[in-house]
């Protein structure tokens, strides 16, 4: 049994360096391709900080445990707008990007309002359970293919303000640009089994259902990327790019996480989880009525204060849910 919990701990850490290792090795190769900062930015970045989350997901519905993959994102979700944004506005204030308020928190709100529809089957097609079908795997990639249509556009347009943004890419040798590659894939894979194993281990071992492991302490370890961006960006007062991450993390997780689960294999529902979906929509709104709160386009402390608070209590209520 502790030898099972010890692999859970260490599964979640190796995803964490794997995402980071492909992240830096791919950002190094890119650059060597001559490929402009704002594409890596917009790709290789966004899509490697969402490596973790995709990782469990795959292998969760290769295992059949789809509920362990809708659980990840949702807590996950749910865990980048609360804990990260109320973490790092508690350690320094959150400014706010035009663009972040007027296109990439609404994104984010229908991200949601996506999610709620292709995952209410009972409610909407009036079967007799709710699953994310493959058809609803297809609708998600659409909108994700048309997110980062859009998100070019915008990078397009704001080009001079975004070529000031320095993004730091270490020059490396091919070998250690491809060592990095490999070893983050061999270790997104050994970590990804062992965190969904853990988890399924554990909801057994303890009674628990598996959504609330994997909404809990595997999305907690899934968000760790975004968590440390957070705090440093904190640490070094230059917070405007917190929300912005959170927003593009969310929209990856919904549109292309989700995406590809629901097409390898259809994604089991629990019959209480509009009232989770419903949580994360109600954090997303208070983020964006936040930002017109007090000091215009900043998230203050006693607001990071209020979210903390609220991932705490979310924390209590799926526990003793179960």
């Amino acid at each position: 049994m502790l030898e099972q919990y010890l692999l859970f701990i260490i599964g979640i850490f190796l995803l964490i360096k794997g995402a980071s290792y492909i992240v830096d090795g791919a950002s190094s190769l890119a650059t060597k391709m001559n490929i402009p900062i704002i594409i890596i930015g917009i790709t290789i970045v966004s899509i490697g900080t969402t490596m973790p989350e995709l990782v469990v997901n795959i292998i969760s519905a290769i295992k059949g445990s789809t509920e362990v993959a809708f659980g990840n994102i949702i807590g996950s979700n749910i865990a980048n707008i609360l804990l990260i944004i109320g973490l790092t506005a508690v350690i320094y204030p959150i400014k706010v990007e035009r663009t972040t308020i007027w296109k990439e928190i609404p994104i984010m709100l229908i991200a949601i309002a996506v999610l709620f529809v292709v995952s209410n089957s009972v409610l909407i097609d009036k079967v007799n359970v709710n699953t994310i079908t493959r058809t609803g795997g297809i609708i998600l990639l659409f909108f994700f293919v048309v997110f980062i249509y859009y998100s070019i556009k915008i990078f397009k347009q704001t080009r001079k303000k975004l070529e000031k943004t320095k993004i730091e890419i270490k020059k490396r040798t091919n070998l250690k640009i491809w060592l990095m590659i490999i070893g983050g894939l061999v270790c997104l894979f050994i970590g990804g089994k062992w965190a969904v194993d853990g988890a399924i281990f554990t909801a057994r071992q303890l009674g628990l259902s598996e959504f609330l492991i994997s909404a809990s302490i595997i999305a907690i370890g899934t968000s760790l990327p975004e968590l440390v961006t957070g705090i440093t960006a904190a640490k070094k007062h230059k917070t405007d790019i917190v929300i912005g991450n959170v927003a593009g993390a969310n929209i990856f997780n919904i549109f292309w996480v989700l995406g590809i689960t629901a097409i390898i294999a259809p994604i089991a529902i629990p019959s209480f989880v509009n009232i989770d979906i419903m949580i994360m929509g109600i954090a997303t709104i208070l983020l964006l009525s936040f930002i017109f709160i007090g000091k215009s386009k900043e998230i203050e402390r006693w607001q990071g204060v209020l979210f903390l608070i609220m991932y705490v209590g979310y924390i209590i209520f799926i526990s003793l849910r179960g």
